[in-house]
């Protein structure tokens, strides 16, 4: 063997290795956990702050690394094939072809790959560096081919967008909380509370109020005694106080406010005076987005509004402990009444109350109804049927039976629930 095929299969070697690198390394920056390598940045990890630039190029980034690797590629593939054309003549080609496809595969892909994908972080610290390099170097010849390719799909197909995102922040974070629930290492209640709150951006007033016909309202004609009764025995600490007609609220009773005034009137209720202890109400949109409600209850330091629609008409009423519980789930304390509209069956159906927000029917069974089209499990059904239906009657839809078991007047109050799966 002469001392120049030993040299060029020592280039070949190299080539390769290259070509593991590169591989390597696009797995790795892709790979890597943006927010470790932003926490290791703010701890002042020098090459962090190189992870975290690349990956704000991805375009050039990816490109460079591309065309490095194709470079070696087949730098070493034609190497090859001149020394095993040396070596057995014309059909040195297809030897070539295999032990080169054998050599690359092996070595300069999976092996690789399967490393910076198990330790993306780490890989991504390590090649960060060289790789900042290869951009600076490839980056005209990058930007061409950009250039290139933006032209062709412009002229038979789509245009691209620069710097258009595929998935939202949102919706890249809320992929990462199902993949690690799925895997086991997100529990429900927390992908739950998590979910929570990047749902407040989505969710408006309307989908969580409490509906005017729950409302427990006070009319300000009754007796200062009879209304002392009432705080008492509602399990609310404000009261709405209306006058005339439930719809026309002109207070908020605090029954806080209400034993100071009766503590200060000597234990006489008929020395008080509702409407000058009632404070003024805050009415809102029903279109208002949930996280803008919970920034505006925070800067009023208020924790109470009604809730009205386009025509100033009250809708119902919204607490900041309603959207709380959109984020953690159910907050019960020792005067709450417990009203369980859900109640799951021994043979895998469920028996859900009517108005059950679709939103609860999901976290609580882990379902996936749309919540899109309404608020309610009934609105859902009557949106679906296009009809108030009577009981007995029974609709299929996403994979579900749903059986009407009660009604009053025109609400359906009642609903038995069958996943078809479990029927089947």
């Amino acid at each position: 063997m002469t001392l120049g095929l030993i040299v060029t299969l020592c280039i070949i070697c190299i080539l390769i290795v290259l070509s593991a690198f590169f591989s390597g390394s696009e797995t790795a920056l892709t790979a890597a956990s943006r927010a470790r390598m932003h926490a290791l940045e703010q701890d002042g990890s020098t090459r962090a702050g190189i992870v975290n630039r690349l990956m704000d190029m991805p375009e050039q980034l990816i490109g460079a690394i591309l065309l490095g690797n194709n470079l070696v590629n087949i730098l070493a593939s034609a190497l090859a094939t001149s020394v095993f054309l040396s070596l057995f003549g014309d059909a040195g080609v297809v030897y070539a072809t295999l032990t080169m496809t054998a050599l690359v595969l092996i070595f300069g892909e999976v092996m690789p790959k399967t490393y910076a994908i198990t330790n993306p972080d780490r890989a991504a610290l390590a090649v960060s560096p060289i790789i900042r390099l290869v951009v600076s170097i490839f980056g005209p010849v990058t930007t061409a081919v950009q250039a290139i390719v933006r032209f062709f799909f412009r002229l038979f197909g789509p245009g691209i967008d620069e710097g258009l995102a595929v998935l939202s922040a949102h919706e890249e974070i809320r992929g990462a909380i199902a993949l690690h629930h799925k895997e086991g290492g997100v529990v429900k209640h927390d992908r739950d509370m998590l979910g929570g709150v990047l749902d407040l951006t989505d969710m408006e007033v309307e989908d969580i109020m409490i509906h005017r016909t729950d409302m427990v309202a006070i009319n300000v004609a009754d007796a200062p005694q009879s209304i002392i009764d009432q705080i008492l025995e509602s399990p609310y600490t404000r009261l709405p106080l209306w006058q005339d007609e439930p719809e026309n609220i002109v207070g908020i009773l605090h029954a806080k406010t209400i034993l100071k005034a009766l503590k200060a009137a000597g234990g006489d209720a008929s020395k008080l005076d509702m409407t000058e202890l009632c404070v003024p109400p805050w009415f809102v949109p029903d279109t208002t987005p949930l996280k803008r409600q919970l920034n505006n209850f925070l800067r009023r330091k208020t924790h109470f509004a009604l809730v009205v629609d386009e025509y100033g008409e009250v809708q119902g009423l919204v607490t900041l402990e309603d959207i709380l519980e959109e984020i953690v789930g159910d907050i019960a304390d020792e005067h709450d009444i417990l009203d369980e509209g859900i109640r799951p069956q021994s043979d895998g159906t469920v028996n859900v109350d009517g108005s059950v927000p679709v939103r609860d029917l999901n976290r609580f069974m882990d379902w996936d109804l749309d919540d899109e089209e309404a608020t309610t499990i009934a609105g859902l059904v009557i949106h679906k049927a296009q009809t108030i239906p009577q009981p007995g009657q029974a609709f299929t839809f996403e994979g579900f039976r749903f059986e009407i078991t009660h009604r009053e007047k025109n609400k359906v109050t009642g609903l038995k629930v069958t996943p078809l799966k479990a029927s089947a």
